[in-house]
């Protein structure tokens, strides 16, 4: 139950914070690199990492920009703002 809330709170901070992240611009990364990609992204998650295998299918459906900004990204934070 409280991970479905922390997750649901993640979610929502995600979809505030989505249009004011619109504007930025990151260096684009391909979905080739996605294996860097989401290496980096659960080194900054550390334990609230999702599954290896979501974080896969998330990154190949992503954007260059989105990917980039998740690169970019030293917290969770800032993770959470990529979309």
């Amino acid at each position: 139950m409280k991970s479905q809330k922390l997750f649901c709170s993640i979610g929502g901070l995600f979809v505030c914070v989505m249009s004011l992240q619109a504007c930025s611009r990151y260096d684009p990364v391909p979905a080739s690199d996605c294996n860097k990609v989401v290496s980096h992204a659960q080194k900054v998650l550390g334990s609230m990492a999702p599954s290896r295998s979501e974080m896969m299918t998330d990154c190949k459906k992503a954007s260059d920009n989105d990917r980039g900004c998740i690169m970019a990204a030293t917290k969770k934070g800032q993770i959470a703002q990529c979309g």
